[in-house]
Order: structure tokens, then C-alpha cells, then sequence
């Protein structure tokens, strides 16, 4: 497979600044200098700046869990993508069921988010996802469209190759039930074939697809063996470094 596997963590609204350089060390220190696969840790906003200093002489890189689509302004609370890029952020969790659950992201709102991270180059992580009331009645499929090319409207084939795509079935986050390796190329495979339709062949086998939803290390390998999953957006797993760093040597041995 010519796409590099990519293993990100999302810290979500956990840790301290204190504890956040701490797990930033430990991850440091178990992913080493191997860049054979891309590692991100996505602390909270009150942590960026320290938790990027820590890992600057790393492999690992900063993200940040959601951002405006605003350059700046009188938008109280909000954090700007300049703001993001001066403590070298590199990568952006939009979309994330989470914020389209409890906040109202819209798929037009998440959309101007992708856009304006791409243009402020910061490559934006689309997260899509099915309910379990969705998958119970058959629509995953249908949703994961919906949300899909609602993320990517206005995105040139040229800017596909900085977009990561991140399939996360709602019904799996946080809660330990996990979709079938199977299941999850289901969905995978199905996400690449609408990106080769909207954009190319070609283009769409640039794009890495993370499989999120309880990804850990019991079931990592057998996710990571699927054609078309990628890598990871990890969640709880990625609070603990040693538990972060074994799904990162998981994606190491690969095929």
C-alpha cells in the first residue's frame, strides 16, 4: 500500500497542561525517531503550546480538536487558524460526531472549517460517522454520503491529498463496542468509491481513511490488515502512552 498509515490521538476535553506534557513526553519517547508512520496527538487548546514544545524534536505531530472558520474577530471563545499555526499545529479534528451532537455542526458548517483549514494550510481530519439508529435502519451507508461530500464541497482534487477522512460510527465511540474489521471496510471501501466518483481513482488512492470508534490495541491489528483502513483516530486509548504507542507499532507491522 503506497498510503502511510496514520495513528492520531485525540485527547478530547482531558488533561491538564501539566499532565498533557507529561503523555506528550511519554508518547515522544515510545514513538522515537521512526517517521514510518505518521503519529499526531490532539491535546486541549490550553495545552498547544506546551505539548509543542515537547514533542519539536520528534516525529510526532500537534493537532488541534476543532477550529474556526473565522481568520479573526469578534467570535468570543473561538480559536483562528492562525492562532493554531503559530504553535505549529499541523492537523485539525473537524466534524467530530461530538461537536455535531452537543454543538449543532452542520455538514455546511463543517464544510467552511475544511476549506478555510486547507487554505490556512492545516490539514484538516473530516470525521463521519453513522448512529446506531442510522446503522439499525440501514441508512450507514447513506449518512456517510450525506456527511462525505457535504465536508468536501468546494475541495479541488488538487487539495484532496491534505484532507484525512476519519470513519467513526457513533455507536462505537467512547463505548467499547467496535465494528466488525469487516464491517468496517464495509464503509471504508465504500468512502474511497465515492471519492474516486467525485474526484478520481488516482486522487482517492492518495486518501488516507482512519477508522475511529474503540480502536485499541486488542483489535488494532486486524483493523489495520483491512485494504482501506489507514490508521486510527483514537480516543481513549490515546490518554495512556504506552497503550498510544502500541497501536502505533501495531500500524508499523502492517501489511
Amino acid at each position: 500500500m503506497s498510503r502511510k498509515y496514520l495513528i492520531a490521538g485525540n485527547w478530547k476535553m482531558n488533561l491538564t497542561p501539566s499532565e498533557s506534557e507529561e503523555l506528550a513526553s511519554g508518547v515522544a519517547k515510545a514513538v522515537g525517531k521512526d517517521a514510518s508512520v505518521e503519529v499526531v496527538v490532539s491535546p486541549t487548546f490550553t495545552a498547544l503550546d506546551r505539548v509543542s514544545k515537547i514533542i519539536e524534536d520528534s516525529t510526532v505531530k500537534l493537532g488541534a480538536q476543532n477550529m474556526s472558520p473565522k481568520a479573526s474577530g469578534a467570535y468570543t471563545g473561538e480559536i483562528s487558524a492562525a492562532m493554531l499555526r503559530d504553535v505549529f499545529t499541523k492537523y485539525v479534528i473537524l466534524g467530530h460526531s461530538e461537536r455535531r451532537e452537543y454543538f449543532g455542526e452542520t455538514d455546511v458548517l463543517v464544510n467552511e472549517k475544511v476549506l478555510f483549514a486547507l487554505e490556512s494550510q492545516i490539514k484538516p481530519i473530516l470525521c463521519i460517522g453513522e448512529t446506531l439508529e442510522d446503522r439499525e435502519a440501514d441508512k450507514t451507508l447513506e449518512v456517510v454520503k450525506t456527511q462525505l461530500l457535504g465536508g468536501l464541497e468546494s475541495v479541488e482534487e488538487s487539495q484532496l491529498v491534505d484532507v484525512v477522512i476519519a470513519y467513526e460510527p457513533v455507536w462505537a465511540i467512547g463505548t467499547g463496542k467496535t465494528a466488525t474489521p469487516e464491517m468496517a471496510q464495509e464503509v471504508h471501501a465504500s468512502i474511497r468509491s465515492l471519492l474516486s466518483e467525485k474526484y478520481s481513482a488516482s486522487a482517492a488512492e492518495k486518501v488516507q481513511i482512519l477508522y475511529g470508534g474503540s480502536m485499541k490495541p486488542a483489535n488494532a491489528e486486524d483493523l489495520l490488515a483491512q485494504a482501506d483502513i489507514d490508521g486510527g483516530l483514537i480516543g481513549g486509548a490515546a490518554l495512556d502512552a504506552a497503550s498510544f504507542g502500541a497501536l502505533v507499532e501495531a500500524a508499523k507491522k502492517a501489511p
